[in-house]
């Protein structure tokens, strides 16, 4: 018999016969050692806060400067997140689920933009346009750089999604328009709404491309207070706040119902459905793609390729080399994607495996981190560097730690999604053939999961390279990375000389981003079998 891995009914029954099962102790204590790991920068929030008393913490939130960083954030975290989820969403139909003429090629170009750090938009958006500063900048940049975070799951959510639903609706004679919100959509809810939450999330931790653009957030004003102010209690009280948001977005999305069926259970589970037609709406569809692609990937790309033809003399030398630049980099981002994809392997299994309400708190605790800027996460190390660990302040060690622990989310997505479509009864066949548990997990679990430990390695490798905020205070004396040096580059207004690097920033996330998507493809596609 055929069983596709993305059956819900498989699943199910997987999961059900993995909530009857006791939970390792080690799976568990596991578990709960790296969520409270990742929880530390909040208790650093906390502690520190803590020791100005509570009259001062009110004095400092209830002022006019956090109700205006407030209202801007929000704003621009609802619109943001509003716009990414139509592009995102359309775009995905577009090119999943119509006969869109070169649909391989867009399917790469969309995701391309990805590859490219918001704070490079911005410097792309203002070489080729200096006017656009303040919200409406921000929504711009910030938009096109986040779609792909809503289009990749969305678009493989159609990919896998059951033809059947739509073809009866059609032949109850719904119209086009209506199948789309009431059956396409609504198959896509959960991929939808996931996506969504990635872009809020992000939308909060951000700093480098409000910062050039003269937008000012709760992250922005953390950092002055940081960086520049010395005042650490006021940084730490605008972070709760930070907390807070994200708590709210992570409570709301989890709170609603998750309805909407994506996958066939029963015969023909594996069929893929028919491309529509577009007809008269082929060159409309064709022009709205192509000015999406410019926008997100030719503006940045330009002006990076217009400076580095037309070249300039910068007021401020290079502190490091391109190629040393690259080098600490590369060596940086692999080591903390390879620590944050082993990392998320126990938390994913306790979620997935032993399902109980905890195990879903404690992932749903890990998720946390990513609404925090960097700048929180880099002074919580330093905290415990200087404090408890002096021989790791300002070294290597502790940069990756910081990437590690920004980005974890990320890894925990994609490992998480792997580990729902491995077959656990493939596993407990191997110990009732008398195989250990552990050697079980090894040799049958472990290569099932290999594809997503592989993307959450890309996808975090992708995300440190670009990092900046936890860079600028955690990188090591006489070190500087691709994103610190082309940062003061632009910071003194040398858009030439920190041209290359943004170059090579984009070259060293090209690869990861492809593969990602191409996982996203073969992970949720409905051809998918296996023989048991």
């Amino acid at each position: 018999m055929s069983v596709a891995v993305g059956d819900p009914g498989v699943i199910a029954r997987h999961g059900r016969g993995a909530h009857r099962r006791r939970t390792p102790r080690v799976l568990a204590a596991t578990s709960v050692i790296v969520a409270a790991a990742l929880l530390v920068p909040v208790v650093f929030l906390l502690v520190d806060a803590g020791q100005v008393g509570e009259a001062s913490i009110a004095r400092l939130l209830f002022r006019g400067l956090t109700a205006s960083l407030l209202w801007n954030t929000v704003r621009l975290a609802a619109v943001t997140t509003l716009l990414c989820a139509v592009i995102g969403t359309s775009a995905a139909w577009w090119i999943e689920r119509t006969a869109l003429p070169g649909r391989r090629a867009w399917a790469v170009l969309v995701i391309l933009p990805a590859a490219v750090p918001d704070f490079v938009i911005a410097y792309g958006w203002l070489s080729a346009a200096p006017w656009l500063t303040g919200y409406w900048g921000a929504v711009l940049v910030m938009t096109l750089g986040l779609y792909p975070l809503v289009y990749l799951p969305v678009a493989a959510s159609f990919r896998s999604a059951d033809p059947g639903q739509e073809e009866v609706a059609r032949s109850l004679g719904l119209r086009p328009a209506t199948v789309f919100w009431r059956v396409t959509v609504r198959q896509a809810r959960s991929a939808l709404l996931g996506g969504c939450l990635l872009v809020s999330l992000a939308l909060l931790a951000e700093y480098g491309a409000f910062e050039m653009l003269r937008y000012q957030t709760f992250t922005t004003e953390i950092f002055t207070e940081f960086q520049v102010g010395f005042n650490a209690p006021a940084a730490c009280a605008l972070s709760l706040v930070l907390v807070a948001l994200g708590v709210i977005i992570l409570g709301g999305e989890a709170s609603l119902p998750d309805r909407g069926r994506t996958s066939r259970v029963g015969p023909m589970v594996a069929r893929a459905g028919s491309r529509l037609s577009l007809g008269r709406a082929t060159v409309p569809v064709l022009v709205a793609l192509s000015l999406l692609v410019a926008m997100a990937l030719g503006v940045p790309v330009g002006m990076i390729t217009y400076w580095l033809v037309h070249g300039g003399v910068s007021t401020l030398p290079a502190t490091t080399s391109l190629l040393s630049a690259t080098l600490y980099t590369a060596g940086y981002s692999a080591a903390a994607a390879a620590l944050a994809a082993l990392l998320a392997l126990p938390v994913a299994l306790l979620a997935v495996r032993h399902r109980s309400r905890w195990s879903r708190v404690l992932e749903r605790s890990t998720l946390l981190v990513q609404a925090l800027p960097g700048v929180v996460v880099a002074l919580a190390l330093v905290y415990l560097g200087t404090n408890y660990l002096l021989p790791l302040y300002q070294t290597p060690p502790m940069l990756v730690v910081a990437y590690a622990v920004l980005f974890f989310p990320l890894a925990l997505i994609a490992v998480r999604a792997t580990v729902a479509r491995a077959p656990v009864g493939l596993e407990e066949i191997a110990r009732s053939l008398g195989k250990r548990p552990l050697r079980a997990r090894l040799e049958v679990t472990l290569p099932l999961i290999a594809p997503g430990i592989a993307a959450a390695f890309c996808l975090v490798f992708m995300a440190s390279v670009t990092e900046l905020t936890a860079t600028l205070i955690l990188v090591p004396t006489g070190v500087q990375t691709l994103a610190t040096q082309f940062w003061a580059f632009t910071s003194n207004v040398s858009y030439s000389a920190a041209a290359p690097y943004a170059a090579v920033m984009i070259a060293l996330a090209v690869v990861p981003a492809l593969l990602v998507g191409r996982w996203f493809s073969r992970n949720q596609s409905p051809s998918a079998t296996l023989q048991p």
